[in-house]
C-alpha cells in the first residue's frame, strides 16, 4: 500500500513540475509577443505558485486523515495511546515503590 501511496504522489509531483515548465514557457512566450509584461507574467506565475501550495497543503491534509482512520480501522496505537500507557505505568511503578 506505502509502494502505491509513493507512486502516485511521485506521479503527481512529475506532472506538477512538468506543468509549471510547461507554464513558465508560456509566459516567456506571452512576454516576448507583447502580449504581457514581466510583472504581469511574475504576478501570474506567483498565483500559480500560490494555489499549487494550496492545493499542496488541501492534499497533505486530506492524505494524513486518511493515514490516520487506516490506522484506527488497523488498531494501531497513537502517540496518545502510548504517552497514557507511559503515565499509566509511571504511576504503577511509584505505587510499588510507596509500598
Amino acid at each position: 500500500m506505502n509502494e502505491l501511496l509513493r507512486r502516485g504522489f511521485l506521479l503527481g509531483l512529475g506532472a506538477a513540475v512538468s506543468s509549471k515548465e510547461k507554464f513558465d514557457q508560456k509566459l516567456k512566450e506571452l512576454v516576448e509577443k507583447n502580449e504581457l509584461t514581466q510583472e504581469q507574467a511574475r504576478t501570474v506565475m506567483q498565483n500559480f505558485v500560490d494555489k499549487g501550495e494550496m492545493k499542496k497543503d488541501e492534499w497533505n491534509a486530506k492524505q494524513m486523515g486518511q493515514t490516520q482512520q487506516m490506522a484506527k480501522e488497523l488498531g494501531l496505537a497513537t502517540k496518545e495511546d502510548i504517552n497514557e500507557l507511559r503515565a499509566r505505568i509511571t504511576e504503577l511503578e511509584e505505587r510499588l515503590n510507596e509500598n
